[in-house]
This record gives structure tokens, sequence and C-alpha cells, in this order.
């Protein structure tokens, strides 16, 4: 049973894609779903938004509330935060640390040289999490 399903987004329509999939789970187990993205600055926030980092912030927090109220209409709890830092250990840490019992997210799917130039999220977070995943493949 998932009560406290995490779902990072990055802005993107492919991180996006798993939001159908967070809804109806979320309708199936009365789970409470809580929308984080990961701003990348290199030094604490500022009020002042016309810094880029602090722009970047507060993009993030206008993003995730125009998401979170689509939850919302669809009578779902749902909560969203912005943290600050490297995306895979900030959200492994967030679900560790705030006991969700799911992180759900979109992947492109990459494999071999591609991931590992590349890197993935994803990928990390799926090795790394002591909090159990569900990756929803976008196929191109």
């Amino acid at each position: 049973m998932f009560k406290k399903i995490l779902v990072p987004l990055d802005g993107s329509r492919v991180a996006e894609r798993i939001l159908p999939q967070v809804g109806e789970l979320a309708k199936i187990h009365d789970s409470e779903v809580t929308l984080l993205q990961v701003v990348l600055v290199h030094a604490p926030p500022v009020s002042d938004s016309s810094e880029p980092e602090a722009h970047a912030i507060l993009s993030a927090e206008k993003y995730l509330k125009d998401v979170e109220q689509k939850f919302k209409n669809e009578g779902i709890k749902v909560s969203s935060i912005v943290r600050y830092g490297h995306e895979a250990g900030v959200i492994i840490d967030h679900a560790k640390r705030h006991g969700f019992d799911l992180i759900a997210m979109s992947t492109h799917g990459r494999s071999g040289l591609g991931q590992f130039v590349l890197g993935s999220v994803a990928s990390k977070i799926l090795h790394a999490s002591q909090v159990p995943v569900l990756l929803f493949r976008i196929q191109k």
C-alpha cells in the first residue's frame, strides 16, 4: 500500500508522463502525493528575483503549484516542494527522511553508452534508493 508517493518533476513533458499513473495510484490507495522539483543552486536562495537562481526557484514553485492544482481538482491530497542541490541525491534523501512509500517518475529508458555518457537521474535513484521506485518508460 502506498500512502505517501513522491513524484520528482523537472518541468518537462517527459517527467509529467507519470502523472496519470500517480493519480490512479493515489485514488486506489488514498495516497498523499508530494511533487518535488530539485533546483541546482550555487548559493543559498535569495529573495531578489532578478538573480538567476532566485528566478529558477520561483519558476519551479509556480510550475509545481500549477501541477498541484490539477491533482487537487481530482480530489487527490497533494503538496509540493522545491529543494536545492543535485537531483538524484536530494530525491533519495527527501524520500527517506520523510517516510515515502514510493518514488514515481518517468524515464527516457536510455541504456548502454547513452546512459553512461549522459547519466540518468532515474538510474541513480533506482540503484541507490531504499524506497521502492516506479519508473514509467517513455516510448519515442
